[in-house]
């Protein structure tokens, strides 16, 4: 038995002037479940398999613009999600000594040692180095391109739409070998911090000459890496409620900037001292080339899971949706096919909101082909496959898959499509824009998704 009930159903719409049939037209939001709840997929995986057991997470990074998993699948440290657990010996580092007015040759001397070390270059003549030593109450990760060993996680540039991992390796990298450090406190409440850099595979940091650095109030030294690592902290956390905040550039000794004039500016910003590097649920981190959700384990505890997402797939085409022009059934295909256009997939008209099958009414020849007349209003627009968005992290809540990105066509809730549209990703060197945290294509049209039209069957 269908597990949805059609209720509320809206004013019919006559197909074409010669057609007399009519269908339902529904809102996903006017299907109701029938006795069924979904609290028991509400869990994350952590909380599914004996919780007493499992190692303490700190959190994880979601890169934005992959839907659950890289083109070409994810394969150890480079892949488009990665889990920070508490490791069974702490690795963390904490500044010590700090060697002022050193030659370079010095400056070499003391990097060599076998500790985590900065190394400032003013001048020619004169080097900072500061040592660095061990610190037993914090854990360490890092992130960059690089595959070196000291990287915990891989990153590469985000294509939008990209379909294999060539796609993005044809473009020249704009993310740092060595981009950032993630420091997370071993006991509760797990704090995680953020810093730009990370120490390569000789346990150094080398900031170059050309690299913005300077001398603090207190006589420590602090930099920016050349494109800098930007984090923004979202408004009453990464909830239904959630507002963007503001941008900020973090340095090398975990300072929060204003923004640079450009991303590789010699200047750096103002200093904000009423802010802090501590990462929150739903900070976005952005190394130049791609962005990262930093989600934290209890943020995730109320996120929608993959069975979620797996239960209203499900539920949806329970609902049998069809096309009011072939009178199919529509179906969203499984999961695991989320980049293979089904013969079921359902597709919509992006200007006024319409699901159909994917049929060539309305597609002349004096078009483009991009633009398509939709049968039910007659706007003329986009025509799209709808794509469900797999990757549960990036869910503000566990509402139904009502609404839809535009142009690309990922659907998701309504919420969550708010929140996004509204959220300026850094895009090259000092530009802002919204984009799809599914795909990382551009957002367009007026609010950058849509609401969506299914037709009820006939029977």
């Amino acid at each position: 038995m269908c597990k949805w009930m059609l209720a509320n159903l809206g004013p019919t719409c006559v197909l074409s002037g010669n057609n007399e049939k009519s269908v339902p037209q529904i809102l996903i939001r006017d299907l109701k479940f029938e006795k069924k709840s979904l609290a028991k997929l509400m869990f994350s995986p952590d909380q599914e398999n004996h919780p007493s057991k499992a190692p303490v997470k700190y959190g994880e990074l979601i890169v934005l613009g992959y839907n659950g998993s890289l083109p070409n699948g994810d394969r150890g440290r480079r892949k488009s999600r990665f889990a920070l657990f508490k490791r069974p010996k702490a690795n963390g580092v904490k500044p010590s000594t700090v060697h002022i007015a050193c030659t370079p040759q010095a400056a070499k001397a003391i990097s060599n040692k076998d500790q985590h070390s900065i190394s400032y270059t003013l001048s020619r003549a004169q080097t900072v180095v500061v040592e660095y030593t061990h610190d037993s109450n914090t854990d360490m990760f890092q992130i960059g391109r690089s595959t070196e060993s000291p990287i915990d996680f891989v990153v590469t540039d985000t294509v939008p739409g990209s379909q294999s991992n060539s796609d993005t390796q044809s473009v020249q990298s704009t993310i740092s070998r060595f981009a950032c450090r993630i420091i997370c406190e071993r006991n509760p409440p797990f704090t995680a911090r953020i810093y730009a850099a990370g120490f390569d595979s000789s346990k150094n940091i080398f900031l170059g000459e050309k690299a913005a650095k300077w001398k603090t109030s207190d006589g420590q030294m602090d930099g920016l890496t050349t494109n800098g690592v930007l984090v923004m902290h979202p408004r009453n956390g990464f909830t239904e409620d959630s507002k963007p905040g503001v941008w900020r550039e973090i340095s090398v000794c975990g300072n929060v900037f204003s923004l640079r004039e450009t991303r590789s500016a010699q200047q750096r910003g103002k200093m904000v001292e009423n802010e802090t590097n501590q990462l929150q649920d739903g900070s976005l981190i952005d190394l130049c080339g791609a962005t990262l959700l930093w989600r934290t384990a209890e943020g995730l505890s109320r996120t929608p899971t993959v069975k979620h997402l797996e239960a209203l797939r499900q539920e949806i085409n329970a609902a049998r949706p069809q096309c009011p022009v072939g009178f199919n059934t529509l179906a969203f295909p499984s999961m695991k096919r989320k980049d293979v256009v089904d013969e079921k997939q359902p597709w919509v008209y992006l200007n006024c909101g319409h699901v159909h099958g994917y049929h060539n009414w309305g597609n002349k020849e004096e078009r483009d082909g991009k633009d398509r007349e939709c049968p039910m209003c007659r706007s003329v627009g986009p025509y799209v496959p709808l794509w469900l968005g797999c990757e549960a992290g990036f869910y503000v809540d566990a509402g139904p898959p009502t609404h839809a990105f535009s142009p690309c066509g990922h659907v998701c809730s309504e919420k969550t499509t708010a929140y996004w549209s509204q959220i300026p990703l850094p895009h090259g060197t000092h530009t802002f824009h919204a984009a799809c945290p599914f795909c990382a294509h551009q957002l367009a049209g007026e609010q950058g998704y849509i609401r969506l039209i299914f037709q009820g069957p006939l029977d």
